[in-house]
């Protein structure tokens, strides 16, 4: 019997990636936008810009491994302040923070460092903040069935703070509870204890 699972996670993009044509089209981008592309140091902007935002786009693949939670370990684990990078989809500006994400745990446990491969799976892709932090909890519900789920995630987002209303130093906090973090009282004010953030 094996001790351990894995489930090999990759996330590809519907149409593939053509960098070639995302440089035409952001150098088309930029000139629409009075952006003389003349100049040594803006000539390879549209190159750059189609990189860039390809690997902004493209999650890498990661090996989710469980193991057998053999000792039957039932309080919460948790792993704060996992970095955020994620980029609007509204206005395909970036946002960034942090996510605390925690789960009580079932039959299996998961490894560490799977919890922040999960969060970066799901930003790597034109999102809203809402549903990033359902998706992380949904997904960890669905593969890792632990018996409660809490996603917290808190970032400051450019297209509020760089234009439109320019609220610098703003941060937006979003939250998803599943299971006993959900239904139990104790268990959820636990959960935001450790987070550091009051509900």
């Amino acid at each position: 019997m094996q001790s351990e699972t894995a489930l090999r996670v990759v996330h590809e993009p519907a149409e593939g990636v053509d960098l070639a044509a995302a440089e035409l089209h952001a150098a088309q981008f930029l000139e629409a936008l009075g952006v003389s592309l003349e100049s040594e140091s803006l000539r390879g902007t549209p190159g750059r810009m189609a990189r860039a935002y390809a690997e902004l786009f493209s999650p890498r693949p990661f090996d989710l491994t469980t193991f057998p939670n053999d000792e039957g370990y039932d309080e919460l684990v948790l792993a704060r302040g996992i970095p955020v990078r994620s980029v609007c989809e509204h206005h395909l500006l970036p946002f960034v923070g942090v996510a605390h994400v925690g789960y009580l745990p079932g039959e299996r446990i998961l490894g560490l460092s799977k919890l922040a491969r999960i969060v970066e799976h799901f930003a790597r892709r034109p999102q809203v903040q809402e549903r990033l932090t359902k998706q992380v909890a949904d997904w960890l519900a669905e593969h890792v069935h632990p018996k409660g789920v809490g996603v917290v995630i808190e970032a400051e987002h450019t297209c509020m703070t760089l234009r439109g209303v320019q609220a610098a130093g703003s941060s937006t906090v979003t939250s998803t509870l599943l299971g006993t973090l959900r239904e139990d009282a104790r268990s959820r004010q636990e959960f935001f204890a450790l987070t550091g953030v009051n509900p």
